[in-house]
């Protein structure tokens, strides 16, 4: 670990999370010798988003760069603790092939077949349920006022510090250099030059990344961008059923209800997509009695008498344009500031595909696997919206 720097990096990554380190670790793979920093303020991640998420990988989505993205992901999670071993030491995830379930109303079951049509034309292994199927896979669930559900079973959920970890320790084993640093201001003309920490240090790269999620509007503002991303707080619950339930996959609703099973327990809680935007980590004990067990009991009637044990609070980088990250760089700016940021709760499960991705742009200055030409910047300059389609 470094406390300061003063020699000038080929690129130099703002955010040392699991998207930083994500990028990190794939310009170290795709160039050695590449020189590399990373600028992280907090190398315990006490408030970071990654090790305060579910974990959850899905393929469960509208848009084709979704989809790809998570796919890719899954499979590299799948090897992550084998291929990602550093110093000899192995990586563990401890990925669980729990599957997906989304689930409907009957009013939004032509949505649902639209995106389950799509996700089979990317070679996804969907299974689309009627009620009484539904019912006779989950006993314990009440399907009377369901349309449908979307099973992907290949999905399912890894440890998410596990894989931000695992990406620290190859990208620095590999080469990059971790700065415990702050961002304080950054030194542009017609391209960005340095970076000044709060150290009293400057960094000078010919490449920046800005990988702060939930702080990247913030760190954007310090070269004069203006990303519509702000943090929102969600929370995150440890539970029990009062009577027995099967295990269930992650079962996800239109309400944005979003659960799984965990251990003898289930984790999960339900997103207020309302939530007032500020960098808060209080944590609502009452939450989960008001909002969270009255969906959940409704949809399991055995969770009548659920019983929370735990709760935490974290935050979603959350897109205010559209929900789906900005990723590319900043066109008609500053061209050597690349952002990728803006994911909107599913940072870890693409993190492997958006490392790749920049990576791809910096050292060949184009996609070069998976085109993400969409989720450019050049959307947010224009106003127009690239939204998923259906349930987040």
């Amino acid at each position: 670990m470094h406390s300061s720097a003063s020699r000038k990096f080929d690129v130099a990554v703002i955010g040392g999370g699991v998207i930083g380190s994500s990028v990190a670790y794939f310009l170290m793979k795709q160039a050695p010798g590449l020189a590399v920093c990373v600028i992280e303020p907090d190398p315990t991640y006490e408030f970071a988003s990654t090790p305060r998420a579910s974990g959850g990988c899905r393929v469960q989505f509208s848009c084709p760069e979704n989809i790809e993205m998570s796919k890719y992901g899954i499979e590299f999670i799948r090897t992550f603790e084998t291929t990602m071993a550093a110093d000899g030491r192995p990586a563990p995830v401890d990925w669980v092939e729990g599957g997906y379930l989304f689930i409907v109303p009957p009013e939004h079951v032509r949505a649902l077949e639209s995106n389950v049509r799509r996700q089979r034309a990317h070679g996804c292994v969907v299974e689309l349920l009627t009620p009484a199927e539904l019912k006779a896979k989950f006993p314990s669930m009440k399907v009377s006022d369901l349309g449908a559900g979307a099973l992907t079973p290949h999905d399912g959920w890894c440890d998410p510090s596990g894989l931000l970890w695992g990406f620290r320790r190859k990208a620095i084993e590999l080469g990059a250099t971790y700065i415990q640093d702050r961002v304080e201001a950054a030194n542009v003309d017609v391209r960005a030059k340095s970076v000044v920490l709060a150290g009293g240090a400057q960094v000078a790269a010919e490449n920046f990344v800005n990988a702060c999620g939930a702080w990247s509007g913030l760190v954007a503002e310090k070269f004069g961008m203006k990303l519509p991303i702000a943090p929102m707080r969600r929370f995150e619950h440890y539970f029990t059923a009062g009577s027995p339930v099967e295990a269930l996959p992650y079962v996800k609703d239109v309400a944005r209800m979003a659960f799984r099973s965990e251990g003898r327990g289930f984790s999960g809680g339900l997103v207020d997509g309302s939530e007032q935007r500020g960098f808060n980590f209080d944590v609502d004990h009452g939450y989960f009695e008001r909002v969270v067990w009255p969906a959940v009991a409704a949809r399991f009637p055995p969770f009548e008498a659920a019983r929370c044990h735990r709760t935490w609070s974290g935050l979603y980088e959350q897109n205010e344009l559209d929900g789906n990250p900005v990723i590319g760089p900043w066109t008609g700016g500053l061209p050597n500031l690349y952002t990728v940021a803006g994911f909107s709760g599913h940072g870890m499960m693409q993190a492997p595909a958006a490392g790749r991705a920049v990576a791809e742009l910096i050292l060949h200055g184009g996609y070069r696997t998976l085109d993400l030409t969409r989720f450019g910047f050049e959307r947010v300059v224009e106003a127009q919206p690239y939204p998923e389609e259906g349930i987040l």
